[in-house]
């Protein structure tokens, strides 16, 4: 039998306390020191909370943007089989990120060395870049969005130069915002969200 992976949740009561939301967060710097505070994480199996959504698991949600004679291009790509989320196969997405693993408690902060490790894993960028945290997303309106509270990373690169790692990410590349928008209904529900607040 395998092992069961253990992540990174946070108690579902700390979003309460700090003021429920769902859909897209901007107001990071409210939620933001709470929430990354060692002493309000644990590390539980992912076999118990992916249905208890009395914890929220942390899921780094990094976008990676470019800009280029034709404007602000996005990378996107479609999930295959072979990434872990069942629930979310064949949606599109804009986003790059995962689970924060118990292997990831290596150093003084746990969530931003598992959200390297992801990056490092998922795709390989050729080029300096810079990134910020820009929103929170919580869905409540999904099985999945309920158990799962995802904080929203820009990484602005110097260039458009990202290769995927990984087979999961099929159809992958750099597409201009213009074009995201117009096909916003084959996008993961997360996905739609930060299109809506952040280029529209």
């Amino acid at each position: 039998m395998a092992k069961d992976e253990e992540v990174l949740v946070i108690p579902a009561q700390l979003l309460d306390q700090l003021g429920p939301f769902s859909g897209f967060q901007p107001n990071v710097d409210r939620y933001l020191s709470t929430i990354l505070d060692r002493g309000n994480q644990s590390f539980r199996p992912r076999s118990l909370v992916e249905t208890d959504p009395s914890f929220k698991q942390l899921i780094p949600y990094i976008i990676l943007e470019c800009s280029d004679a034709s404007g602000t291009r996005v990378f996107q790509y479609t999930r295959g089989k072979g990434q872990g989320e069942k629930r979310l196969h064949a949606l599109r997405s804009i986003g790059i990120g995962g689970h924060i693993s118990v292997e990831d408690a290596t150093g003084e902060d746990w969530y931003r060395t598992g959200m390297q490790r992801e990056l490092d894993e998922e795709v390989s960028i050729e080029c300096n870049g810079q990134q910020r945290i820009v929103g929170l997303i919580y869905d409540d309106s999904t099985e999945v969005g309920r158990v799962h509270l995802g904080i929203v990373h820009i990484m602005q690169l110097s260039s458009c130069k990202v290769q995927t790692r990984e087979d999961h990410l099929e159809e992958s590349g750099f597409q201009s915002v213009e074009t995201i928008k117009s096909e916003l209904d084959r996008l993961e529900n997360w996905s739609q969200l930060c299109i809506k607040h952040l280029y529209m």
